[in-house]
C-alpha cells in the first residue's frame, strides 16, 4: 500500500494569471504567437480557445499541470502540452522535483478521482487543494507503463486529432453489450497462501485500476470490464485473469473488445458517476438497466472499428 502525502509536498500550487477570456485576442492554433487559454473545460485537456500574448505577461511554461478548481469538470487536471494562460478558478502545479510524463499523468489521474469529495458548484477546491492526500510515489503497476515514447499528435495528453461528435452518439443497453454477472469473493489471508504472483486482486478502490495486489491464483477470466458496486460504480479493464474481493461486478463482453475498445468504454461508464453512491450503488440488476451512449455505425451498432481508431489517435496508446 502506498504512503499518502499533501499535494503541496510534491508541488509547488498556484493560481494560474486569471484572465477573463473577453479580453484576449482570439487567433488560431497555427498562429506562430497562439498561446493556448486553459479554462475548466474537460474536453482538449481544458483548453478552450487559442489566443494571443496578452500584455506583458509571458505564459505559463509547457509541461505544467492545470486542475479545475470548480464548476462541473471540477479538479479534472491535464499536462499541459504548450505555453498557457489560464481563466478564474484554475491551479497550477509545478513539481518540486523532476517528474516524468508518467508520473504527473498518474497525479492527474489521482486529483480526478477526488472529485466525489466535492459538489460542482458548492464546496469548490481552493482551499482544500495544497492539502489533498495523494500516493507520495507510483504505484509499480503503473511505473512500469512508458508514456515518454511518444510524442502526442496534438497539444492534449488524450487529445485526438478530431473532434467527437457526441451529439451523434445513440444510446445503447449495457445488458446489449455485455453479460453482467458477479465474481467469487476471495479473502486476502487466502490469497496470501498462494504467495505473491501475476493474476490482480481486484477490489473496489477507484486507484491503480482496482488493484490492490497481484497473487499467483485466479478466479475469473480476464478481458473484461469490472464494477465497483460497493461505492461509485469505478469501471476498469482487467485484461489478465485475476482474482475479486466483494462488490465486483463483471461485464463479460458479447463482442470481439480489445484494450482500445475496452479504454473507450471504461471512459464513457465512468462518465456515471453521479449516478451512484454508498445509497445507490451499481448493482447488476441497475448495471442491466443502464445505458450509456455510444458512437454508432451505418447499421445503427456501436461503432467499434471508430472506438479503436480513436484510442489509437492517442498520443500514448502505445503504452496500453
Amino acid at each position: 500500500m502506498n504512503r499518502k502525502t499533501r499535494l503541496d509536498q510534491l508541488f509547488n500550487i498556484d493560481y494560474g494569471t486569471k484572465f477573463d477570456l473577453k479580453q484576449m485576442t482570439h487567433t488560431t492554433r497555427d498562429d506562430h504567437d497562439a498561446v493556448n487559454f486553459v479554462s475548466r473545460r474537460r474536453e482538449n485537456l481544458g483548453v478552450s480557445a487559442y489566443v494571443k500574448p496578452y500584455q506583458d505577461t509571458p505564459p505559463l511554461a509547457a509541461g505544467l499541470i492545470s486542475v479545475a478548481l470548480g464548476g462541473s469538470y471540477l479538479l479534472s487536471a491535464f499536462i499541459q502540452q504548450r505555453p498557457f494562460y489560464t481563466a478564474q478558478n484554475v491551479a497550477v502545479l509545478t513539481p518540486k522535483a523532476p517528474m516524468t510524463v508518467s508520473e504527473k499523468l498518474f497525479y492527474c489521474i489521482c486529483l480526478g478521482k477526488n472529485r466525489f469529495k466535492y459538489s460542482a458548484f458548492g464546496r469548490e477546491a481552493n482551499r482544500t487543494l495544497a492539502s489533498l492526500a495523494v500516493p507520495a510515489e507510483l504505484p509499480e503497476a503503473f511505473s512500469s507503463l512508458s508514456f515518454e515514447t511518444m510524442e502526442p499528435k496534438s497539444d492534449s495528453v488524450f487529445g485526438p486529432p478530431y473532434e467527437l461528435e457526441v451529439a451523434t452518439w445513440k444510446d445503447f443497453r449495457l445488458s446489449e453489450m455485455f453479460t453482467i454477472t458477479g465474481t467469487k469473493t476471495t479473502p486476502v489471508t487466502e490469497l496470501e497462501g498462494y504467495g505473491e504472483g501475476a493474476h490482480p486482486y481486484v477490489t473496489t478502490k477507484a486507484t491503480n485500476n482496482g488493484v490492490d495486489g497481484s497473487y499467483n491464483y485466479a478466479t475469473e477470466k480476464g478481458k473484461v470490464l469490472v464494477v465497483d458496486s460497493a461505492v461509485l460504480g469505478n469501471c476498469s479493464f482487467q485484461d489478465r485473469d485475476f482474482s475479486a474481493s466483494d462488490h465486483v461486478e463483471k461485464l463479460i463482453p458479447r463482442f470481439p473488445m480489445n484494450p482500445y475498445v475496452a479504454m473507450f468504454l471504461t471512459t464513457v461508464i465512468n462518465l456515471e458517476h453521479h449516478r451512484y453512491n454508498y445509497g445507490r450503488k451499481a448493482s447488476q440488476k441497475r448495471l442491466r438497466e443502464s445505458n450509456v451512449k455510444l458512437p454508432a455505425n451505418g447499421d445503427g451498432d456501436p461503432d467499434w472499428k471508430y472506438m479503436d481508431k480513436f484510442i489509437k489517435s492517442l498520443p500514448y496508446s502505445i503504452s496500453l
